[in-house]
């Protein structure tokens, strides 16, 4: 009940007037966004990238405007030339909503968000690195798989989402682990119609092995992106079990979220990659934060939610 309204409240303007106005909120906020510009964000990167890699969000989504689009294309070509200046570009990816890219425009976006993500993908493969495409939400995923598909004839290395809460997901993996695609695979964290999900946790957490076991037994490269140890140490059986080694597979989690267990797996060996946001845009994906940590909603209530430094400034331990 509590998940549904904090995703509910994503498309709420006075709880996000409040939210992006709280003090209170300002602590959490820190501890799930890397900064509001770039600038904010790469001693993050930095830190991170010594011994783990990163996916890089620009925050946005559902943009409205034209002018905007083009600001998150320029965007993103700046912060791969930077990341290219620095040496980094081997150890960070970019994740890219469509969205951000002008899919919600007119019914007929197909041509404009594909050449947009096509400009990215393009400058990325320049800087000598690629691009995963975010899945979003209810009435997104075709037109989200129907964009991957041309973009991989010309980058081949750029990667999608699955979201394992929804039905037609196994189907969706065998399609691309047939393809041997990059696939992050999520449990969702987007609203859907009742009828097109799974209802429990227990049903998402077998969805979620299933989808897993057809990856891992493909050409496709899985990233397994939860932080829920259960499925963590079902990864690391159906690897053993599995043709996939260490550079076969990637372990994915959010900033800011089980640091210590992150720590864990980069001190193992495994390959781990940290999903970094930055932006002002972050209300929404704050909420979807909030939405699978529910727990810290009640410590923005009490105004008790900097219970501890900011993360991504000191490398964790």
């Amino acid at each position: 009940m509590l998940r549904r309204f904090l995703l509910s409240a994503v498309d709420s303007p006075g709880i996000r007037r409040f939210t992006e106005n709280s003090r209170m909120a300002r602590p959490l906020v820190d501890r799930f966004i890397a900064g509001e510009s770039f600038e904010d964000a790469l001693p993050v990167v930095r830190d991170l990238a010594q011994d783990r890699c990163v996916s890089l969000d620009h925050l946005g989504e559902l943009t409205t405007d034209d002018s905007i689009v083009r600001d998150s294309v320029d965007i993103y070509r700046e912060v791969l030339g930077k990341l290219s200046a620095e040496g980094l570009s081997r150890r960070v990816e970019l994740s890219v909503k469509l969205s951000s890219l002008g899919s919600a425009l007119t019914r007929d976006a197909f041509p404009a968000t594909l050449a947009a993500a096509q400009e990215i993908c393009a400058a990325a493969e320049a800087a000598g690195t690629f691009v995963t495409v975010d899945m979003e939400g209810a009435g997104t995923t075709d037109l989200t798989l129907s964009i991957v598909r041309e973009l991989r004839r010309d980058f081949p290395q750029t990667g999608l989402v699955l979201q394992a809460h929804l039905h037609r997901t196994e189907t969706d993996c065998r399609e691309f682990a047939n393809a041997g695609a990059r696939v992050r695979l999520c449990k969702g964290a987007y609203q859907h119609p009742s009828s097109a999900v799974y209802a429990t946790r227990d049903e998402i957490r077998e969805s979620y092995r299933r989808c897993l076991s057809i990856l891992m037994s493909s050409e496709a490269y899985p990233m397994v992106a939860t932080h829920d140890p259960v499925l963590i140490n079902t990864a690391t059986q159906l690897a053993e079990r599995t043709k996939c080694g260490g550079n076969d597979f990637e372990y994915q989690m959010f900033y800011g979220i089980r640091l210590n267990e992150q720590a864990r797996l980069a001190e193992s060996g495994a390959k781990l990659r940290v999903y970094v946001p930055f932006g002002t845009e972050w209300y929404p994906y704050f909420m979807r934060r909030l939405a699978e940590h529910p727990s810290n909603l009640f410590l923005l209530m009490q105004g008790e939610a900097a219970a501890g430094p900011r993360p991504a400034r000191t490398h964790p331990s």
